[in-house]
């Protein structure tokens, strides 16, 4: 864990540091967050968070990681990066929802190019998985940055489980990554948590959405079967996936457009209503994540019918969840 430790903390630190420039370039550039009906905060936020987390990851691995003779990583390079810059274009002066989407299935297709990808059937199928999912997380957290401390703190908590799970299955490349992006999380949440100074924006939402699906896809498992680990990623990003979910049912029971269609039906801004507290929303929502990353970690270990009585009783608690959410309490 002692290479994973030092890459956080130096990410840590990095962002840390580096937030505060973004915050100012943020300004200078008029990349801003203006209050509106469907939005929250009351007064203007600078934007560009996300350059910030993505500079002090890329920083961390430039100084501590030694990783870019290994053609993967150039090409999760290349596809975060993408995905960070039409980010911040579209923070700066607004964007399509279905250009975002080509953009990050071009960044899906290079990660596969550049051999990345799920292996679950070995033909067609494990490609289309793989745009499948990276789209899926990509926008996932992209729809889960709507509170202050949200998206950042839930990507942490991801890529320290993601961390763990590298360590205790000797795979130093993933644990690299994911350590990176945990300590640039972090340093970025100083300013983030609420009320929060700076926004990451879709520069960071983007970006960190992208490296968190090419890092679990990358995750393997040999002391474990593929038919009980596939299920360890889905539960560590269990909760985006959860609110994804929960936004399009309610939306296309609404009749709206899930991808265009803003608004505050998300999972955070339901238990926000419930407990009179934007803070307790995000916190319960960290315990969350917690409390299904553990579950994952479990998981490494377990045998079939375990991993049956885990994905049956997760998938009973997330169906409750929503039917009570959306249908029992009349939705938003």
């Amino acid at each position: 864990m002692t290479p994973f430790i030092l890459m956080a903390a130096s990410a840590l630190i990095f962002a840390i540091g580096g937030t505060p420039v973004a915050r100012w370039a943020a300004l200078r550039l008029g990349i801003i967050d203006q209050p509106a009906a469907r939005k929250i905060h009351v007064s203007p936020v600078p934007l560009l968070g996300g350059a910030a987390i993505y500079g002090a990851f890329i920083l961390a691995l430039i100084f501590f990681g030694n990783l870019f003779y290994v053609a993967e990583v150039v090409a999760i390079f290349i596809g975060a990066t993408l995905c960070s810059l039409v980010g911040a274009l579209d923070d700066k002066q607004g964007l399509g929802s279905y250009t975002k989407l080509a953009v990050q299935a071009l960044a899906a297709g290079i990660l596969i190019f550049g051999g990345v990808q799920v292996r679950l059937f070995g033909n067609w199928l494990d490609i289309a998985i793989t745009l499948l999912w990276v789209v899926g997380i990509t926008n996932a957290f992209n729809l889960l940055d709507n509170m202050d401390g949200l998206s950042g703190g839930i990507a942490m908590i991801a890529a320290v489980f993601f961390t763990l799970l590298a360590a205790l299955s000797d795979q130093y490349l993933v644990g690299i990554l994911a350590a990176a992006l945990a300590g640039a999380c972090a340093g970025f949440l100083v300013y983030n948590w609420n009320p929060a100074h700076i926004f990451m924006g879709d520069t960071g939402s983007l970006f960190i959405g992208f490296l968190l699906s090419a890092v679990a896809i990358k995750l393997r498992f040999p002391s474990n079967s593929v038919t009980v680990t596939w299920l360890i990623p889905v539960l560590v990003l269990g909760l985006p996936i959860f609110d994804t979910t929960l936004v399009f049912i309610s939306r296309l029971r609404r009749g709206l457009n899930p991808l265009t269609t803003p608004g505050k039906d998300h999972v955070s801004h339901r238990l926000a209503r419930l407990t009179g507290s934007r803070r307790e929303a995000v916190l319960i929502c960290y315990l969350i994540a917690g409390a299904i990353g553990l579950a994952a970690v479990f998981l490494t270990q377990a045998v079939l019918s375990e991993a049956i009585v885990i994905a049956l009783g997760v998938s009973l608690l997330a169906i409750s969840g929503i039917w009570w959410l959306e249908f029992r309490r009349g939705g938003v």
